[in-house]
């Protein structure tokens, strides 16, 4: 089997060390990693397999004899360092939004387009972890009748804002026990016994950029210019996990009997849906795995060929950190 030089850009952030172990759970085929972050986590040792690899700076040459980049930095850093990834010969699976809407750039979950892989002129957008975990909860149903219309909430996990967002919930909810002073810092309010209805900033009709990212993501990645999605992304004190109430209205009608058929062999779902048991998803369940729990299948009584559900799925693994190792396999696939 052929062995290829991986780079993880970003590689001591929270996506960047899942990256990291989902290669080594995965046994992708590597040859070398190559551990690339800020100047500040130089010198730091990471395992991985049998090997302790040292964290080196990311400059312009880092990705000289590299065959994969795996980004899992923010949108400025992505747009600083990726065309040189490319321009040194390397494929970039960018985890950032910086490039997801750009035309000639595939923006892939392998459950759903995978095909789209080989369209890449050097980068590969990983979607938004919301959009991944909702896209592959409804993706059989889509199949099997197309989906005109989404009504969205979601209940995204503090880890969504990074190791900041956990500490911060840790810190307050210590601080509340304690009596003292609440510190705001990750998020605009308190999160901790509390819910915050913003994920990113609002736009002129007051949807925040969270929210449209479904929408216009969804569309390129459903390959249907015509869906439409309302959006609300709520931020919940969860440490990990992101769960979504989801109501589809399809071109044709699916009953909760025949969905649970298509959704039980789904790619990537596990259905979680005996609600006169209190079996359903949660967060609880989700963490540290791969699949998107789905459940609480049920018509929508407001309207014609419309269903509701509800999933949960780790944001941190499938909604970034293991779709991206997946685009990997599926560019590589060709060659082993």
């Amino acid at each position: 089997m052929k062995k290829y030089n991986v780079a993880v850009l970003g590689a001591t952030g929270a996506v960047g060390r899942e990256m990291i172990k989902v290669l080594e759970e995965r046994k992708f085929p590597i040859n070398e990693l190559r551990l690339l972050a800020s100047e500040k986590s130089v010198g730091e040792k990471i395992q991985f397999c049998n090997d302790i690899i040292v964290v080196q700076e990311a400059k312009e040459n880092s990705f000289e004899n590299i065959d994969i980049v795996l980004g899992a930095v923010g949108n400025s850093l992505s747009k600083k360092f990726l065309p040189w990834a490319v321009e040194a010969g390397a494929v970039v699976i960018d985890n950032s939004s910086a490039y997801r809407l750009n035309d000639d750039v595939p923006l892939v979950v392998p459950e759903i387009n995978k095909e789209d892989v080989k369209k890449h002129k050097g980068i590969i957008a990983n979607p938004n972890c919301s959009t991944i975990i909702a896209l592959v909860a409804i993706n059989e149903l889509n199949k099997y009748s197309k989906i005109k219309r989404m009504i969205v909430s979601t209940y995204q996990a503090v880890s969504g804002a990074g190791s900041k967002g956990i500490s911060e919930l840790n810190n307050q909810v210590e601080d509340i026990i304690n009596d003292k002073e609440v510190i705001t810092s990750a998020f605009p309010y308190q999160i901790a016994y509390n819910l915050i209805p913003q994920i990113g900033d609002f736009d002129e009709i007051g949807y925040s950029q969270e929210e449209m990212k479904l929408q216009n993501e969804g569309r390129k990645i459903l390959h249907n210019n015509n869906l439409k999605v309302n959006c609300t992304c709520v931020r919940v004190p969860v440490y990990r996990s992101h769960s979504e109430s989801i109501t589809i209205e399809t071109e044709n009608e699916i009953t909760p009997e025949k969905a649970r058929e298509l959704l039980k062999s789904a790619s990537g779902v596990k259905l979680i849906d005996d609600p006169q048991n209190k079996q359903y998803p949660m967060p609880l369940y989700t963490a540290d795995q791969d699949l998107i729990f789905v459940g609480r299948i049920r018509k929508d009584i407001s309207c014609d060929n419309s269903l509701s559900l509800w999933c949960s799925g780790d944001q941190i693994r499938k909604g970034a950190a293991t779709n991206a190792v997946q685009i990997a396999e599926v560019l590589i696939s060709d060659n082993n």
